[in-house]
């Protein structure tokens, strides 16, 4: 795993030095450039395969092809074996070589061969043409700006920051989208004419133009035999016992995070089942038990042998973090579950250089509680209006708040809002922080002007058009899939991980494995209530039934607590009035509101309050 960064028109080896420093953290051991005329290439190296050869920039053997590339591609060697069949000759033992070589063979098709995770700029002097390109699910991030016809490209924000041409403005419209998503989407940024490439596409830049291609897309297509449950379930199996062997392959110390929900424990399972040895488990737990999970990963770990460690952490462990997530945040990111993916990482890092995680199951197989919540939805739109709006929704809002993770009046809060959009909008103002209403009063009047006639919901808008002829179900986890991973659990997972320089791969994310799942018919995913049916039928016999069975459990924090107790100075620290008016962004008299009645207990505005937290953090470090 890696950093990469460049740009095409502009510079010289002293700025992207600059570029490529400021990556260091996710390429501690090794760092390369090429530069020749008009083109610069950086890399900072996490060695994970071919420890000794894998140097980077990498070119072709004449010297015409040069690449930098941040990921790891699971068929390199299947891929290596057929290039060598076709007369190339390798130098090395990395899975860099192997694509320079296989664009030499396919040109532009090349990524369609790519199993894998990855992020990389490839320079084809004989055209003249950089070719930026990022893999089909979004694990990895690219960052790149246009200007004066000069192209700058990065692996995060922070390094197109450190050349001369890209300036620091902030996005109106993209803090709008942060204020209600709680993350920036793709293919937008926090700051304006910087953009992020988006999962599936590539980049292509030649003669001053910039031209984005689409590579691949999420489809749903089922098949004769996806509506076989029996053969489904076999298929299943042996597709994701096949996406955890592939990712089992390092030449450094591996593990596995292990919550003790259903999808780190399936992975620890199978990646248990192909190992000569035991497995190295990994997991951290909170001495607040509202939030600990800790019991359930030491059952998994028992119970499948594995050589476990576990780090119990208190209120003051993740506290004296916070102040410091924009150091490696930079763009605001309102998850609060980055700071126990920091210390889990880091934790992890200890012993290993690679860890598998879960991410992307919830999402596939339908795992989280707002597919029940639609169903319960449909139900809710047919009582009567006067029902609703008189009596129910007056009676939740009363409900005392609670400070428990995801309590039972937060649920009903948030299930009660948003119904006077569309199923999939309303999706994600669930999933949000701020109503477009509340960005009224929060945004001072002449903010608010600028950003008012904006549809903010655009980039969903549009994802729509893609699969307008799907079922409810197939446009949520398109959306899901699009947004919510891509944006916010895979940017929590990369940032966090690689702050300390761990490489995290996902299992689930083996585009073989997204491409069988979407073609099985819903029912087979949610069925009545049952979220992620057929994996846990897959599951049942295998792993103990109480971890296959539970009710999911996000890894949360005490947001709430903390704001109304630990973190109540720290708060209001960054919320005085004469800084916020100086900032000139936020209307000071609603944020003052937020707080006191969070303080005051009257309303739990832990998402609200949190999400503000997280962008003056990033404004002072970053503006």
């Amino acid at each position: 795993m890696c950093g990469i960064a460049g740009y095409f028109g502009q510079g010289n080896q002293e700025i992207l030095k600059r570029m490529t420093i400021s990556l260091k953290h996710r390429g501690p051991d090794d760092e390369g450039f090429y530069v020749r005329d008009e083109i610069g290439l950086g890399h900072r190296r996490l060695s994970v395969i071919d420890l000794n050869t894998g140097h980077q920039p990498m070119a072709n053997e004449d010297k015409t092809v040069w690449l930098i590339f941040n990921g790891e591609i699971y068929n390199f060697q299947e891929l290596r074996k057929g290039l060598i069949n076709q007369g190339y000759k390798f130098c090395t033992q990395s899975d860099t070589e192997v694509v320079v070589y296989l664009y030499e063979e396919k040109k532009e098709d090349f990524l369609k061969y790519l199993n894998g995770m990855f992020a990389l700029a490839l320079w084809d002097k004989k055209e003249k043409k950089l070719i930026l390109a990022r893999d089909r699910l979004g694990q990895k991030p690219l960052y790149y700006s246009l200007v004066n016809q000069v192209l700058v490209f990065g692996s995060e924000l922070k390094s197109l920051l450190n050349h001369p041409l890209i300036k620091k403005e902030l996005d109106l419209e993209s803090l709008a989208r942060y204020l209600v998503y709680e993350y920036v989407p793709v293919p937008h940024s926090i700051f304006k004419n910087i953009y992020k490439l988006g999962p599936g596409e590539y980049l292509v830049y030649r003669n001053n133009k910039l031209e984005i291609k689409k590579y691949w897309d999420i489809e749903f297509n089922p098949k004769p035999k996806s509506q076989n449950f029996s053969y489904c379930l076999k298929e299943l199996e042996r597709r994701f016992e096949e996406s955890v062997k592939k990712r089992l392959i390092s030449d450094v110390p591996l593990g596995v995070f292990l919550s003790g929900g259903i999808d780190s424990t399936s992975i620890a399972y199978y990646a248990q089942k192909n190992s000569f040895k035991k497995i190295k488990t990994f997991s951290i737990g909170f001495t607040d038990k509202s939030f600990d999970e800790s019991v359930y990963a030491r059952q998994a770990a028992e119970f499948l042998k594995s050589e476990h460690y576990e780090q119990i952490l208190n209120s003051k462990d993740c506290l004296d973090l916070i102040p410091q997530i924009t150091d490696f945040l930079d763009e605001p990111l309102a998850d609060a579950s980055i700071v126990p993916t920091y210390l889990l990482s880091k934790f992890t890092r200890e012993k290993v250089t690679v860890a598998l995680s879960g991410d992307g199951g919830d999402e596939l197989l339908m795992g989280y509680p707002t597919f029940q919540a639609h169903q319960l939805a449909k139900i809710y739109q047919k009582f009567p209006d006067f029902l609703k709006k008189k009596i129910i929704n007056p009676l939740i809002n009363h409900l005392p708040a609670s400070l428990d993770n995801i309590s039972f009046d937060f649920k009903l809060k948030k299930f009660i809002s948003g119904f006077e959009y569309s199923s999939e909008i309303r999706n994600q103002l669930w999933l949000g922080s701020f109503s477009l209403g509340q960005l009224d009063k929060l945004l001072l009047p002449i903010v608010y002007q600028e950003i008012k006639s904006n549809n903010h919901f655009e980039d969903i808008e549009n994802y729509l058009k893609i699969v307008k002829d799907e079922s409810l179900e197939n446009r949520l986890i398109y959306l899901y899939l699009k947004n919510y991973l891509q944006d916010d659990i895979l940017v929590k997972t990369d940032r966090a991980s690689m702050a300390v320089g761990l490489e995290a791969r996902a299992p689930f994310l083996d585009y073989h494995l997204v491409d069988f799942i979407n073609s099985l018919p819903n029912n087979f995913k949610l069925r009545g209530w049952q979220t992620k049916y057929i994996f846990k039928k897959l599951m049942k016999d295998k792993i103990p039934k109480n971890i296959v069975y539970r009710a999911k459990k996000g890894f949360g924090m005490p947001v709430a607590k903390w704001i109304r107790e630990e973190l109540k100075d720290f708060t209001l620290e960054l919320f005085i009035e004469k800084k916020i008016k100086e900032q000139g962004i936020f209307n000071y008299s609603y944020v003052k509101q937020l707080l006191q009645e969070h303080f005051a207990g009257r309303k739990d505005n832990r998402k609200l309050i949190w999400t503000l937290i997280v962008f003056q953090m990033w404004a002072r470090k970053w503006l």
